[in-house]
């Protein structure tokens, strides 16, 4: 097959034409002339050869900049911005201007056809592409070949020569520097960022050593010459790819040592966006349909916590001593979580989880060893960096992967009848678990490429697929990783090739010859790697994108999602616009929520802006002051006197009626406890102004097999309740649901617990039914709530959303009152209150009036004072509730409604005042 490419992409002329209007004022092309002296021309005669030569001064350049930018609707540049150092030292006197265009849209072709635009508007002839990575620099290459002809068709069939810098041949660098042809130079930032001249100052000698030989390039040859200096002489405008990736001071050094006319910067994701002339943000490329719509397909774990997890983080290492800081499963009163804690010899896992079961037997760290990036535990359990320990890890790899093969046989029986191939990329965080390197250059499969191969092959012999993938699973999947350096090894056992033959032909394949990649009688559709491939590397027909991560994946999701974002193309090389067939799918071991919320906090940490901000911003705060002369005023004196008082309480039920009633209660209520599970969930998401929003499209679940060391399950109870271990054990004897505990033992222990811990609560307010049981409350003498606290309060700083303004200062405390929502009662109720003339005082309640339960602390809402035939003292609770006084249990959550029982029964101490519950301020009075 053959590409094929559109040269009238609006969005893609744009862009064009924003770099080629920078030059307004130039010499046309037709008036160029390759002369020493003459000014009037874009060219000029160097001592080595022919440069480009700039004409128009930093005033008309800037003017052009500003013109530019204001076509495009972008906050116009002050000066032509120069690179500067880490230290604000400025770097070449030359500017630099950012174009930013989404991953997939074709920023590769629009800087390579700018080119061809500025010679033939301007005669400019030499050009430099700076990119940060073998990949990129193998895209890049590949990019020139493949529109070779579409542009010499474009632009007359003017001469372009086009090379990769290479070490070993720098005598190629004179002809860039000689000849009058359009010369485009790819070279990798890392093949002369090092200075041959770079020193290093001995302190203790006083002299300066070479601390290296530097690069090929800045290295003085028997001519006299130095390579880099063909390049210096031309004057090159230098395009950088991925500009980010070049953004420290020897990065910034080096391209500045290339002598640019200016630089042309590309990227999606530009750490500094210089004089920036063109933006195709993602919320606008998806909008357009310029690149693939996004789906997720999420492989997660149910929650399992029976497992002795355990995870490396990282290593410290001291004078006298080394940790290690480590993840582990912790007993918390909420049930276990996942936590870090940091170990060092003869720490005991046991201890540090609060005494989680699982961890008893001999996790007692016995081995630390940074440098090898490893943990050893007394019981020869060895746990290494990256590499989790008990966790369901290998399920969800192995699940991932067939998730990924099934949607791939999926979309090729949809798209290979419409002649458009299908590939898949797995990205992994070890190349071990896909490729084994021997020591004799031989190469063995991991884990990762024995499960694909068994999975594949069990697709391929279902029904629904026959025929459809023919190739045996040996020869479609293969991998690139930086250790191959330019060579892929092939397992031996798949091939007849030689392992040179093999290795040149897969690098060639996945790296360079895109065109055969895409044709449907080329085997290999699902490409593995390690980091290679993460950046710069794409191609058209990806529709899967798996991370296999055995810990979590610290790949962006933009970074993640980008090798697959352009659109797909047909056997005959032109591109398919039909949204139904252009969806990625990314195989996630994460819910689609968190990675929809991941991938917009990336977008707007790189400067998209969306209409639905989720951020509350620092100026719409507002701050909160407190009335002068506020405790003397009678009215507040008169109520804060009636509710001060504190009190305590005490608590009494009969333990059989709590036995009994927790038993029945789990029996009856618990669900059933499966196997662990993993869940499969399938959503679309939606890129637009409005935000990044996932949609959940298909949800499925799945056992996942495991074997458990059974826990001390009164023990472990008895922890999580508080309640004597006869009274736990008596409770798991009358339930009945023992047999339960062996499908999950964790679960077991969780619910069990819930349950008797809701039954315990009611128990301790409402008692067991008797009438000397429940919580009681007596007023204590000598203990109040200090009035002086409420001046701790004053200008205290608040969204303004959390707030509403008063306009009645007279009858309450603040200038303001802080309510716990933008709507709803307590809104209505404030807003009641200040209107209502029959109110004579009203607070909100601070936070640090508490009222201890024994069901945690309860803070009330409101106190107010209310002139009826009397004055009346109120402390109300708004709550969206039933009318009158008593709250209906479904609208609340259990617990607040027994604080609230709490509250109730603590204010029966108090005479002149009444407790209520109510939704409006007129239930007060009936």
């Amino acid at each position: 097959m053959k590409l094929q490419f559109d040269a009238h992409q609006d969005y893609q002329l744009e862009a064009i034409r924003a770099v080629v209007a920078l030059f307004e004022g130039q010499p046309d092309a037709s008036q160029t002339a390759v002369t020493r002296e003459d000014e009037l021309s874009s060219l000029a005669l160097s001592e080595t050869g022919i440069a480009n030569r700039r004409v128009i001064d930093d005033e008309q350049w800037l003017a052009n900049l500003n013109a530019v930018q204001k076509t495009h609707g972008l906050e116009p540049s002050g000066a032509l911005a120069t690179m500067t150092l880490d230290n604000g030292e400025p770097v070449g006197s030359f500017p630099n201007f950012t174009v930013e265009m989404e991953t997939g849209t074709g920023k590769t072709y629009v800087y390579l056809r700018t080119v061809h635009e500025l010679a033939k508007t301007y005669g400019f002839k030499k050009f430099v592409i700076v990119v940060p990575s073998v990949a990129i620099r193998e895209g890049v290459l590949s990019s020139l070949k493949i529109t070779r002809e579409h542009f010499q068709t474009l632009y007359g069939y003017e001469r372009m020569e086009f090379m990769a810098y290479d070490s070993g041949k720098v005598n190629q660098l004179r002809n860039f520097s000689l000849s009058d042809a359009i010369q485009i130079l790819v070279i990798n930032i890392d093949a002369f960022a090092k200075d041959s001249t770079d020193t290093n100052d001995d302190a203790a000698s006083g002299k300066a050593k070479k601390k290296t030989k530097g690069n090929v390039i800045n290295q003085m040859r028997e001519t006299g010459v130095k390579p880099i200096e063909f390049i210096q002489a031309a004057h090159p405008v230098v395009i950088v790819d991925e500009p980010q990736n070049l953004e420290t001071d020897i990065r910034k050094q080096a391209l500045a040592r290339l002598n640019p006319l200016c630089t042309l910067r590309y990227s999606a994701t530009h750490r500094n966006a210089y004089n920036l002339i063109y933006s195709l943000d993602p919320v606008r490329a998806y909008e357009l349909g310029l690149v693939k719509q996004i789906g997720v397909d999420s492989v997660i774990e149910l929650k399992d916590a029976n497992q002795a997890f355990i995870e490396v983080e990282g290593f410290k290492t001291g004078k006298r001593s080394v940790s290690a800081k480590i993840s582990i499963w912790v007993n918390q009163a909420q049930g276990p979580a996942k936590k870090s804690v940091t170990v060092k010899n003869g720490d005991d896992l046991y201890a540090l989880s609060n005494q989680r079961e699982i961890y008893r037997n001999g996790f007692i760290v016995n081995e630390i060893d940074a440098a090898e990036g490893f943990v050893t535990f007394a019981n020869d359990v060895r746990v290494a960096l990256g590499r989790p320990h008990g966790a369901l890890t290998d399920a969800i790899l192995r699940l991932q992967i067939e998730a990924t093969v099934r949607r791939h046989f999926e979309k090729a029986k949809k798209l290979h009848p419409m002649g458009i191939k299908v590939l898949s990329v797995f990205f992994i965080d070890r190349v071990a678990n896909y490729r084994a390197y021997g020591e004799d250059g031989s190469t063995t499969k991991g884990k990762f490429a024995e499960w694909f191969e068994e999975i594949y092959a069990q697709y391929q012999s279902k029904d629904e697929f026959s025929g459809l993938l023919s190739a045996e699973a040996s020869a479609v999947h293969n991998g690139y990783f930086s250790q191959d350096k330019r060579t892929v090894s092939p397992f031996e056992t798949l091939t007849g090739k030689t392992n040179a033959d093999a290795e040149a032909s897969a690098f060639e394949l996945i790296m360079r010859d895109k065109e055969r990649l895409l044709g449907l009688e080329e085997p290999l559709a699902f490409i593995f790697s390690h980091s290679a491939l993460r950046e710069g590397w794409d191609n058209p027909n990806v529709f899967q994108i798996c991370t296999l991560a055995e810990s979590s994946s610290e790949i962006k999701k933009r970074q993640e999602i980008g090798r697959g974002l352009r659109l797909a193309v047909n056997q005959e090389g032109e591109r398919v616009r039909d949204p139904a067939i252009n969806r990625l799918t990314v195989i996630a071991n994460e819910s689609y929520e968190d990675f929809a919320n991941q991938l917009q906090s990336e977008m707007v940490e790189a400067g998209v802006r969306f209409k639905r901000e989720m951020i509350k911003n620092e100026r719409d705060k507002v701050t909160v002051r407190l009335r002068k002369g506020f405790d003397t005023d009678p009215k507040f004196l008169a109520l804060w006197e009636r509710i001060r008082a504190r009190t305590r309480y005490s608590v009494t039920y009969k333990t059989e009626e709590l036995v009994a009633k927790a038993a029945s209660r789990i029996k009856a209520k618990m669900p059933i406890i499966e196997r662990p599970k993993v869940a499969f969930t399938r959503a679309d998401i939606d890129v637009s102004s409005g935000g990044v929003v996932g949609k959940q499209t298909g949800y499925r679940t799945q056992t996942v097999e495991a074997r458990y060391v059974m826990p001390d399950f009164v023990g472990q109870v008895q922890a999580k309740t508080g309640l004597a271990k006869s009274t736990v054990a008596n409770i798991l004897l009358e339930t009945g649901r023992l047999s339960d505990a062996v499908n999950n033992p964790q679960a077991f222990i969780d619910q069990v617990s819930e349950i008797t811990n809701a039954v315990k609560r009611e128990f301790l307010v409402y008692g067991d039914g008797t009438d000397d049981s429940g919580v009681k409350y007596v007023k204590l003498d000598d203990a109040v709530y200090e009035m002086r606290r409420f001046e701790r309060d004053d200008l205290m700083e608040v969204f303004a959303s959390n707030v509403r303004a008063v306009e009645k200062q007279e009858k309450t405390l603040f200038s303001h009152i802080v309510i716990d929502s933008n709507s709803g009662p307590e809104r209505a109720f404030a807003q009641s209150c200040e209107d209502n003339d029959d109110v004579l005082f009203y607070i909100k309640l601070p936070g640090w009036f508490q009222i201890e339960t024994p069901v945690g602390s309860y803070n009330p809402d409101w106190a107010l004072a209310y002139r009826n035939d009397k004055t009346l003292y109120f402390v109300a609770e708004t709550k969206k509730t039933g009318s009158g006084d008593h709250v209906q249990l479904d609208l609340l959550r259990p617990i607040e409604d027994l604080r609230i029982e709490c509250g109730r029964r603590h204010f029966k101490n108090f005479e002149q005042v009444q407790f209520k519950v109510v939704t409006e301020l007129t239930e007060l009075v009936g």
